[in-house]
């Protein structure tokens, strides 16, 4: 998705992008989510979230003061157990905090630093890409709002959804929550 963006007729020099979620690791780890940022960071101002910072939690305020009051656009995926951004399964703390940046004890093997459910919520629009066979069951899931993955707390309304045909869902889909979701089918 970045390498499309980057070939697009944008103004970069004006373009601000923020974190969604990260997980506290070394500067250049491999499993840092920075290092898909780094095309876009020769074009546009980009603000990786603080997370080699030795006082995390004050790294986390500072970052969520930092953010814009509403984003444009927040680009997010969707893990095979239904999580997005690092809100972990089982685990309403995230979702229902009143700040903008949470920390994230360990999920998936990383402590995590995230935005939270109401800054994901409060953008413009949301953008959902994933990918694989192994997503099909918990897109299912999420479109039929099982309220046991994190996903399901995603705002419906202004929400893309962007799949390959291997994880296209195959069940019926009634869409819960938002009006305006009601109808939408998603597409590969």
């Amino acid at each position: 998705m970045i390498d499309a963006l980057t070939s697009m007729n944008v103004p970069w020099a004006a373009v601000e992008v923020w974190q969604v979620d990260e997980r506290v690791a070394p500067e250049g780890n491999e499993a840092r989510n920075a290092n898909q940022l780094r095309e876009l960071a020769t074009l546009a101002t980009v603000h990786p979230m603080p997370v080699t910072s030795v006082d995390l939690r004050s790294a986390t305020r500072r970052y969520g003061a930092s953010l814009p009051e509403r984003f444009d656009i927040v680009h997010l995926g969707l893990g095979d157990d239904g999580h997005t951004a690092s809100w972990p399964p089982g685990d309403p703390a995230v979702r229902e905090s009143p700040r903008s940046v949470e920390l994230v004890g360990l999920f998936n093997g990383w402590p995590r630093m995230t935005l939270t459910r109401r800054v994901v919520n409060q953008a413009r629009s949301r953008v959902v890409l994933t990918a694989g066979d192994a997503k099909r069951p918990i897109v299912e899931r999420w479109l039929l709002a099982d309220p046991t993955i994190p996903a399901t707390a995603l705002r419906r309304s202004n929400t893309w959804v962007f799949l390959d045909d291997a994880a296209a869902p195959t069940v019926p889909l009634h869409p819960a929550g938002d009006a305006a979701a009601a109808g939408s089918r998603p597409s590969a």
